[in-house]
């Protein structure tokens, strides 16, 4: 099946899939590549345009995932979702995402973010001195290998000086930079193929940050209508949307309380700012980063039951497409108005069946009869 592309707005939008660690909770261990596959198999064949593979250092490895991913997939994209440059040296980087793509025939693509600095500073010892700096290093470093796989580069001082590559990948794979503030945002209009934002981000906020980098693609010669933006309204389809609020709500106050996160939520129908700090305060969030701990010590030191209960239901609402299929398909149209180019389906929420998945996307972007 190949990937499909569908109308809202009179705008092209395709949809992706976030496969995270939460796919192996409650298996047996010996199941869990087969959910993997079984998961990107069902997107392949119902005409996702791409998945996403995410890494963090308490977790998996993302790219022997993608890999696995590869052998039963033909024509969807695959990548991370995402790794960062402390993580994944920029020469290791290279590698996998030079051997994926070889692996895919071309498919490949790269999702790179500045990771938590504090956690690799404070856990694995690591310099995390100015993140975008070195990000925005990495990203010319791949780039100049990329385009010229076998010659030696120096564009991403101070990882490399003159190294030269033996393999390189089919393409120039694409990058796209995990980007929330406006430093972030701009270095994404300068040098990236576009951006994704995090779970649960609202119309508002997406408008803002597209306008953000659309606008710092322009300032340096860039065309920014050939940018893609993916937001990840944890699309779903349902007639009881409480029990996936309650889950989305324990995802925010983990993710959406960590420094600077709490702009995805941006709306005027709320106070973000006061109630994200009451969260933070019931998850002791700044006290666990500052000793190096992410989600595991979260989950451990703070008051998740608390925390979740001072965010109201109506802010993950505004941040999400979760409900009936007349409510999905408005909060379609509202996030491509807003810039969506790409729009993440909640896996949780997918039919079994490909031709079932295939009919459900074109229901959420019907026009209302």
């Amino acid at each position: 099946m190949a990937r499909s592309s569908f109308s809202v707005n009179g705008e092209s939008v395709q949809f992706a899939l976030s496969i995270d660690h939460g796919i192996w909770k409650g298996i047996d261990p010996r199941q869990g590549v087969d959910a993997v596959q079984d998961c990107a198999a069902l997107a392949d064949d119902a005409g996702f345009d791409s998945i996403w593979v995410n890494e963090d250092p308490d977790g998996w490895d993302a790219f022997q995932l993608l890999a696995a991913c590869a052998g039963v997939t033909t024509t969807v994209r695959l990548g991370t979702g995402v790794t960062n440059h402390f993580y994944r040296p920029p020469s290791l980087m290279a590698a996998s995402v030079a051997t994926l793509d070889r692996l895919t025939n071309g498919r490949a693509f790269l999702g790179i973010g500045r990771g938590q600095p504090e956690v690799y500073r404070h856990a694995l010892g690591l310099d995390v001195s100015d993140p975008l700096s070195q990000m925005e290093s990495t990203i010319a470093l791949l780039r100049s290998w990329w385009n010229a796989p076998f010659a030696a580069s120096n564009a991403g001082k101070p990882f490399v000086s003159g190294l030269k590559r033996s393999i390189g990948p089919t393409q120039a794979p694409p990058i796209y930079i995990a980007a929330v503030g406006p430093k972030a945002l701009d270095l994404a209009g300068r040098v990236a193929d576009g951006v994704l934002f995090n779970e649960l981000a609202t119309p508002q906020y997406v408008k803002w940050a597209v306008g953000q980098v659309r606008s710092s693609a322009l300032s340096c010669g860039r065309d920014p209508d050939g940018l893609s933006f993916f937001v990840n309204p944890a699309l779903m389809v349902t007639a009881d949307p409480e029990p996936v609020y309650a889950r989305k709500k324990a995802f925010a106050v983990m993710v959406h309380a960590l420094p600077g996160m709490e702009r995805l939520l941006m709306t005027e129908a709320f106070n973000v700012p006061e109630i994200m700090g009451r969260v933070r305060i019931a998850m002791k969030t700044e006290e666990v980063l500052g000793r190096g701990g992410l989600f595991p010590e979260l989950r451990e030191a703070g008051d998740v039951e608390a925390a979740t209960s001072m965010i109201p239901d109506g802010l993950i609402e505004a941040a999400s497409a979760i409900g009936s299929l007349d409510y999905v398909r408005a909060k379609v149209r509202d996030f491509v108005a807003a810039g969506a180019t790409h729009l993440f389906v909640d896996r949780r929420g997918l039919p079994k069946d490909s031709g079932q998945v295939r009919q459900l996307l074109r229901d959420v972007t019907a026009r209302h009869s």
